[in-house]
């Protein structure tokens, strides 16, 4: 899945959340029972004392982003048809695992497509890199794995799937992948550049249906399995555009992103009538003034990544 830049661990519940604010009064019931009734602002309140400020950051992140930068309808569905296409049957499961329901999940997908352009507004890449990037990836592979944390175990593994057994209970078993309850090892289609050196090195190497020896990398020790290759149908016309926004992002300073919503901020003249909220920004704010060298580790490790990612 994809992962905003700036470190928001709440969105899913923000996001899920933010339809309350549609209701035109605030003592509009939401739910009624034998022990009494919920309102919105019930709703409200509770969620302010335990969310507040971080949902305040995000929808006030939205608010100014959306003002300079626009995205379409049209992006965040095909976003979200990539993702679909990518996790196949997973989807649902990978999202709800995630605490998105779709229609919160096409909110996320707004708000990261609205952080990329403003990270990526001033960026360069040339058609030779990115010519370059269309030979990498043209060969593509699908490939699943078993991530255990040391060799002993992954050598048990590949001896339980070389007798025979399923790939994906097996991977459910010894995987200390999160996502491999839901996926059961599955790592889709990928071509060269997505995974890290001494995973791709080894996955493109193998022959189809072919268990691997254990791989090391910094997650642990793998059994990788290929189960099908191919050359993608797109051409390089077709993907251009993709890939000059991936190489992009690639290059992107992410220290700058906070100032400068935290610039966009200031220069919106944002007045906080809610007492309990009035510092909820402050953390953000102070970025616009100081060195960008002492925001980067508010950003470089932003969201997460897959563990052969």
């Amino acid at each position: 899945m994809k992962k905003t830049v700036l470190t928001f661990t709440l969105a899913a519940s923000v996001l899920a959340l933010g339809a309350c604010s549609n209701s035109a009064n605030s003592s509009d019931i939401i739910a009624t029972s034998k022990v009494g009734d919920i309102t919105q602002n019930d709703l409200y309140q509770e969620m302010k004392s335990s969310i507040g400020d971080q949902a305040f950051q995000l929808l006030m992140i939205e608010k100014v982003l959306d003002s300079k930068y626009k995205v379409s309808k049209e992006e965040v569905d095909a976003e979200l048809k990539a993702d679909k296409e990518k996790l196949g049957d997973n989807f649902e499961a990978m999202i709800a695992q995630q605490g998105y329901t779709e229609v919160s999940y096409k909110k996320y997908l707004k708000l990261n497509l609205l952080q990329e352009k403003a990270l990526t507004e001033d960026v360069k890449v040339s058609d030779d890199e990115v010519k370059a990037a269309y030979d990498k990836i043209k060969d593509e592979i699908n490939a699943r794995h078993v991530l255990v944390k040391d060799e002993a175990t992954a050598k048990k593994v590949k001896a339980e799937l070389e007798s025979g057994k399923d790939f994906a209970e097996v991977a459910k078993k010894y995987s200390t992948e999160e996502a491999a309850q839901t996926t059961g090892g599955e790592l889709g289609w990928f071509g060269k550049g997505q995974m890290v050196p001494a995973f791709e090195d080894v996955a493109f190497k193998l022959k189809k249906n072919v268990f691997s020896d254990p791989v090391k990398t910094d997650f642990g020790y793998h059994i990788i399995e290929v189960t099908d290759t191919r050359t993608i149908k797109e051409s390089f016309e077709d993907k251009k555009a993709e890939l000059e926004k991936q190489l992009k992002l690639e290059k992107a300073d992410k220290a700058t992103l906070l100032p400068k919503v935290a610039k966009m901020m200031k220069d919106a003249d944002i007045k906080i009538k809610d007492e309990d909220l009035k510092t909820a920004l402050d953390s953000i704010l102070k970025s616009a003034d100081t060195p960008k060298e002492t925001n980067a580790d508010t950003t470089k490790d932003a969201g997460t990544t897959d563990s052969s990612k």
